[in-house]
């Protein structure tokens, strides 16, 4: 199984034991909800009300002790990619999550990632986070010559292609990620999301969000 998480804050056990799951997965979300949900005893699952936090958690841990893998990554059609990325906290700062989606170059959809990021935290790290976790992502599949992340984030453009310093507190290890990822890639740009455009990446964000939320369990 890939245990290589990618940093998190602030997650309660039953959240950090559903990023390991996704981390295990490549934060494919719809690999692994679906595999929590195969888990789960009856006709619950990771989000079904009627789930305890006693099934959820003993999922989870059989979910951890098997072998969990990245699911194939589909052939893109060259070395060019678009990335959407976003971040979602509610209540700014509270239960936040992150999500990216990786096309190629005809728009295609790669991958569908999402994942908590924290349960008191704030929308400019989540929107880091989203970033970090794309990035990381298409560079463990494939090799990127060309890339352009969309984001709606101007804290994240500002700071990441305006060469300004962050000015959110404790985002510097996303930050210093994010910039070594970029180093990587030789030709990126950026393409700011206003509020009107449509973002895929949203609807992952908002489930992380979800995760995030979980109880102590």
């Amino acid at each position: 199984m890939t245990d290589d998480r990618l940093p998190a804050e602030h997650l309660s056990p039953l959240a950090t034991l559903v990023d390991r799951v996704l981390a295990g997965v490549g934060y494919e979300v719809a690999t692994a909800t679906d595999a929590v949900d195969d888990a789960v005893p009856g006709y619950g699952g990771l989000f079904d009300p009627a789930t305890t936090r006693d099934e959820l958690r003993s999922a989870l841990e059989e979910l951890l002790a098997s072998d969990l893998s990245r699911p194939p990554a589909p052939e893109p059609t060259g070395d060019a990619f678009v990335l959407y990325v976003d971040g979602s906290s509610r209540g700014n700062p509270g239960p936040a999550g992150a999500g990216a989606v990786i096309m190629d170059a005809a728009e295609d959809q790669l991958a569908r990632l999402g994942r908590p990021v924290g349960s008191r935290t704030g929308n400019n790290t989540a929107e880091y986070v989203a970033l970090q976790l794309g990035l990381s992502e298409l560079l463990a599949r494939y090799e990127p010559r060309r890339l352009e992340v969309r984001i709606d984030s101007r804290t994240v453009i500002r700071d990441v292609w305006g060469g300004e310093d962050p000015t959110e507190p404790g985002v510097e290890v996303y930050s210093e990620a994010v910039a070594t990822a970029l180093s990587s890639v030789p030709d990126h740009r950026y393409t700011h999301l206003a509020d009107s455009d449509p973002n895929p990446a949203d609807a992952l964000a908002t489930v992380g969000a979800d995760i995030a939320a979980f109880g102590p369990g």
